[in-house]
């Protein structure tokens, strides 16, 4: 994977997001290796050899307990 650094930079631009949100498919690394343009890198993304990774929700379940906590 780590041969993979300018694929990863350039689909964190195409896909408008964060390199950590961009998943590349491990099992087409090779596939993935030889797109050395955006272009390519937008074909792989319209395959589906690219993803970009959905937005972690954060629970506000702790805050909410220790604030009713407060309030009592």
């Amino acid at each position: 994977m780590s041969g993979l650094r300018l694929q990863k930079r350039l689909a964190s631009d195409v896909l408008k997001c964060g390199k950590k949100k961009v998943w590349l498919d491990p099992n087409e690394i090779n596939e993935i290796s030889n797109a050395n343009s955006r272009q390519n890198i937008r074909r792989l993304v319209k395959d589906g050899l690219i993803i970009r990774k959905p937005v972690a929700v954060h629970s506000r379940y702790r805050a909410r307990k220790n604030l009713e906590a407060r309030r009592k």
